[in-house]
């Protein structure tokens, strides 16, 4: 057996196809959708991601801007910063790229960001709404991963799915999404003993705990689809996943690559969120910043 690829970068391309058209509608009605992206301090990895974020708005014809602020910044400048996104009309999204410095208070650098902008989704009313199935916007990795399963025809209903990892990133908007679509789910993580136990039994198995090739053949089930969210680079400047590539692919039925698999699905929900933000400021009147909308 070898696994069929889920190639997330030809998918974010066919849905890119299908984002132009909403752009155009909104174009119609002099709405331009637009996305700020706010980071701070110069890690490499985060001015990789911010590019690749900041081209596909161009692409796309958004409006983006960054906001760089310095590694040492105060946190009062965040914050500063983060309000005049929330005051202003042409920005529809708006994101803070992780990890922040040391000195900033990630929970409560989210919770500045309005409601009806916050297109990561990281809010805390945004998570509770996943909880109730009325998320405004889905976190952008678990909403991509569940387009590719949906895309692949990978049926989830009834199916037993294994989640490693349980950051509110990632792990646990993952279970609540796969949850919501009528899986058993189980989550693992750092205290879980006899972690093979676990993963052995999944059909779907979405590996997210940042630990290089922390899974193997040995540790999949004969068929299963594999999701690896994990993104690391080797001493020799490639790039490897928390899953063993080379091995799981023996065993899986289906397998995402890294890179190619997860994080350009990853962009193309942060483009889809932020056109249903703008679509949402089309159909109701500017909110105040403690305002939470809900977006159909």
């Amino acid at each position: 057996m070898s696994a069929q690829l889920l190639d997330g970068a030809a998918l974010a391309r066919t849905l890119h196809g299908e984002f132009g058209q909403r752009v155009a509608v909104l174009a119609a009605r002099g709405i331009r959708p637009g996305l700020a992206v706010v980071q701070a301090g110069d890690d490499p990895a985060s001015q990789v991601y911010v590019r690749h974020k900041l081209r596909a708005c161009a692409a796309l014809g958004l409006r983006s801007e960054l906001r760089q602020l310095a590694a040492d910044a105060a946190p009062r400048a965040l914050f500063d910063a983060i309000a005049a996104l929330n005051a202003d009309p042409g920005i529809h999204g708006i994101l803070v790229q992780l990890p922040l410095p040391p000195q900033f208070d990630t929970a409560l650098v989210q919770e500045a960001i309005r409601a009806d902008k916050d297109v990561d989704g990281f809010r805390l009313s945004n998570l509770g709404g996943l909880v109730a199935g009325r998320a405004s916007f889905p976190p952008c990795t678990p909403a991509g991963v569940m387009r590719l399963l949906e895309a692949a025809h990978i049926p989830i209903r009834g199916r037993d799915a294994v989640v490693v990892g349980r950051s509110n990133i990632v792990g646990k908007p993952m279970a609540l999404l796969l949850l919501g679509e009528g899986a058993t789910v189980t989550i693992c993580h750092s205290q879980t003993r006899a972690l093979a136990e676990h993963t052995r039994r999944a059909d779907i198995l979405v590996v997210a705990a940042g630990k290089p090739g922390l899974i193997d053949a040995a540790m999949v089930r004969p068929g299963a689809a594999v999701i690896d969210v994990g993104i690391h680079r080797r001493a020799d400047g490639s790039l490897a996943g928390d899953v063993d590539f080379a091995s799981v692919r023996a065993v899986a039925g289906h397998l995402t690559p890294v890179p190619g698999g997860v994080g350009p699905m990853t962009i193309a929900m942060l483009l889809a969120n932020t056109l249903s933000a703008a679509e949402g400021s089309a159909d109701a009147p500017l909110p105040s910043s403690r305002e939470s909308l809900t977006h159909a």
